[in-house]
């Protein structure tokens, strides 16, 4: 991958469980978690399966598709003053349609235009040459 600009902002810590996920995302795709045993999709990524316990997991590719749970709008730069030059910005439980929660972002709308159950999609940022964030905007 080509290099980005510094990115001062704090960036995921891929660990064992949750590598495949960061890795999927480097090629722009979305994977969720899914049980062998139970057919649960889980997210956040896990050694074990959130329903049933089971450790028969493996990977599955997500549509990308999903709807707005449930969101706040940013509009202090808290924690950091590097979040300064993004207020006011949403953050968003986004339901996707396989069923799990994700928190991310809304971009490509203003703040005042998300509303509950609007339709969303995964696109993604790439802000270090090794993290590439998944983001949503409206479908």
């Amino acid at each position: 991958m080509s290099s980005v600009e510094a990115y001062e902002k704090p960036v995921p810590v891929p660990d064992p469980d949750s590598a495949p996920f960061w890795a999927g995302c480097r090629e722009q795709r979305l994977l969720l978690q899914h049980c062998e045993a139970c057919g649960h999709n889980q997210f956040p990524p896990s050694n074990v399966c959130a329903h049933c316990g089971s450790g028969g997991l493996s990977w599955k590719q997500a549509s990308g598709a999903g709807k707005v749970f449930s969101w706040i709008v940013v509009r202090h730069p808290v924690p950091k003053p590097v979040y300064a030059q993004d207020v006011p910005y949403v953050v968003a439980l986004v339901e996707l349609a396989e069923g799990p929660r994700m928190p991310s972002n809304i971009l490509g709308c203003s703040p005042e235009a998300v509303v509950a159950d609007m339709p969303v999609r995964v696109t993604f940022k790439q802000v270090t040459d090794e993290v590439v964030l998944p983001l949503f905007e409206p479908a």
